[in-house]
């Protein structure tokens, strides 16, 4: 894109962080009494994920998390979104908990505070306690009640030095990409599940947000992180547009209705009556769902286009969420997805950055007087190594930029941004792919585990540590 006539620049309190979670970086998976997620048992059944790739040494940040952090400091980075695994914690998903495994994240947080970096906790980044999946998992409402419950014990142990607190990162794929489409764990599909699911990590969030209220400091922040889709119309033709309204409801509305309104749109309901009476949704669960937040998430990585489909649409759609022969979107059979043109990342997601200030201004509206936070923003591209063992990856910083000057045009036009954490600090374990897409900002070497910034770290720490966006080639 071409340089601006002035720079870009941020307030100087904007939070430059970068993100991770528990199962793609930790490793450890049989230490201090944790027991397995989902995500242990998806990816050790064989055909689950690319090579049978697994998490269980992932990068190893269990044993190696102060040189991780250093290595934030040493870029200049002030904030850090990771999150805690609930199996490490409360092994069983029920009952006290395992202060051995608070106090990993105990001493996470310690050296994250003397490096002057801001901690920001996600409590559920996607690795339910297997136990719990096999009394039922999400689509039970008995897994919210269990959700609260571990969300009270994190609090009460970090919330005193940690003000940053995010209760799910990305509801829409624990619920629709792993209870309806099976790409992601516990791999059903099953797609009054998925609807089911979708409710009580609602009833769940709401529930924990109370939780932790009621035992951390007034001045903490609590939101949640929605990968809320930007969804576009192949045409201006209405079936085309009623296509946009029925996704969009399914994306974004299922989740932000009731977290942020206490309802769910009157069309989803409809358009899913074929699929589910909705009866699992009681007196007082939207209410609960409605607990009030500080702030807003947002993850953004490529727009949707859809169409109206002449028929219903079988087989894997390119929706961009991995293939399989059932569908994440129940109610949506007769919707095509298509691939939008442009550039792309090795996850064969289109590179659009104005879908990012799409959505930003969208919540700008939806939910006036919150702070907003990007969450997650990202690309995955075939890093490697030159001769002299430096990585070059130009394309994630020009990614980057386009991106980051986005936010900051929604910031100029009143959007109240705060923060922008990078997906991700290092290559890990990126789920049903396996180790085979490379998000970081750091390469990993998977051999031997050592950590290499790329030229993007280079850029983003010098942005981070100057509130300006260098040009491409500044690396």
């Amino acid at each position: 894109m071409p340089e601006p006539l002035t720079p870009v620049t941020f307030p100087t309190d904007f939070l430059w962080g970068c993100a991770t979670s528990a199962y793609q970086i930790e490793g450890a998976v049989r230490e201090g009494g944790r027991t397995p997620s989902i995500w242990d048992t998806f990816s050790h059944t064989p055909g689950r994920t690319a090579g049978g790739d697994h998490g269980d040494i992932a990068v190893d940040h269990y044993h190696r998390y102060r040189e991780d952090v250093a290595l934030m400091a040493d870029l200049g980075l002030n904030a850090y979104r990771f999150s805690v695994s609930w199996s490490r914690v409360q092994p069983t998903g029920r009952g006290p908990a395992v202060q051995v495994g608070l106090d990993f994240y105990r001493r996470l947080v310690d050296d994250l505070l003397e490096h002057g970096i801001q901690p920001a906790v996600t409590l559920y980044h996607w690795d339910l306690p297997q136990e719990l999946e096999d009394a039922g998992g999400w689509p039970e409402r008995e897994t919210a009640l269990r959700f609260a419950e571990y969300a009270q014990l994190v609090g009460d142990a970090l919330g005193d030095r940690v003000q940053h607190w995010i209760t799910l990162n990305e509801p829409w794929c624990s619920a629709f990409l792993g209870y309806g489409s099976g790409v992601h764990a516990p791999g059903r599909t099953d797609p009054a599940a998925s609807l089911r699911a979708a409710h009580h990590l609602n009833l769940g969030h709401g529930l924990a947000v109370s939780a932790l209220r009621s035992v951390m400091p007034a001045r903490n922040q609590i939101a949640v992180s929605l990968n809320s889709s930007v969804v576009r119309p192949l045409s201006q033709d209405p079936a085309d547009l009623a296509a946009v309204r029925r996704i969009d409801d399914l994306a974004n509305g299922v989740f932000h209705g009731p977290m942020l309104h206490g309802a769910y749109p009157a069309s989803l309901l409809a358009d899913t009556a074929s699929v589910t009476d909705w009866s699992f949704v009681r007196d007082g669960d939207l209410a609960a769902a409605k607990a009030p937040l500080d702030a807003l998430g947002l993850n953004y990585y490529t727009p949707a286009l859809v169409s109206a489909a002449p028929g219903k649409v079988a087989g894997p759609r390119a929706d961009g969420h991995g293939a399989s022969e059932h569908s994440p979107w129940p109610g949506a059979d007769d919707v095509l997805f298509h691939q939008t043109p442009g550039e792309r990342t090795e996850m064969g997601w289109t590179i659009d950055p104005s879908g990012l200030h799409e959505l930003i201004m969208r919540y700008s509206r939806e939910a006036p007087g919150l702070r907003l936070y990007i969450t997650e923003n990202g690309a995955a591209y075939d890093d490697k190594p030159d001769a002299e063992g430096r990585v070059h990856d130009p394309e994630r910083i020009a990614y980057l930029r386009a991106h980051l000057a986005e936010v900051e045009r929604a910031i100029a036009d009143g959007a109240d941004v705060r923060g922008y954490y990078l997906w991700s600090l290092m290559d890990n374990f990126e789920w049903a792919y396996g180790y085979g897409k490379r998000f970081g900002a750091v390469y990993v070497d998977y051999a031997t585990l050592e950590r290499t910034p790329k030229s993007s770290a280079h850029w983003y720490g010098r942005a981070a540590r100057t509130g300006e966006l260098p040009p491409v080639d500044a690396a």
